[in-house]
């Protein structure tokens, strides 16, 4: 088992900035690739980014690339996502989610997920 708990959540305005954090434990955090999600009110969970086993390849969704960055640091059992210009329509809670398949988008394709953390966008 893998235990997943999101932070960093909160409310910003428009065009700024937000760090998630994932702190994982239970198994070796190394042997599992990380992803997150976002789910927004009355929609479905849509990928956000996902990160290799290393931290060596990363993968984004189109919307988020050049403003969104996953990285991770195994000897802290952390995955990060740092979120640039933000936008309302990115109101949504996140998840992050542990797999040990890479790259894939698809939620069923994660094993362990966290409880979300709520990011809110004003404009």
């Amino acid at each position: 088992q893998v235990q997943l708990v999101e932070s960093g959540g909160g409310l910003v305005q428009a065009g700024g900035s937000l760090r998630l954090s994932c702190a994982a434990s239970g198994r070796t955090f190394s042997d599992y690739a990380m992803g997150w999600f976002r789910q927004a009110p009355g929609k479905e969970r849509e990928f956000v980014s996902a990160i290799s086993w290393t931290g060596e390849s990363t993968y984004y969704t189109d919307s988020v690339k050049g403003r969104f960055t996953i990285s991770r640091d195994n000897a802290k059992n952390t995955a990060y996502l740092q979120m640039n210009s933000l936008k309302p329509e990115e109101t949504a809670v996140y998840y992050c989610a542990a797999g040990t398949s890479y790259p894939v988008a698809g939620s069923n394709e994660y094993d362990y997920w966290g409880q979300g953390t709520q990011v809110t966008v004003s404009s």
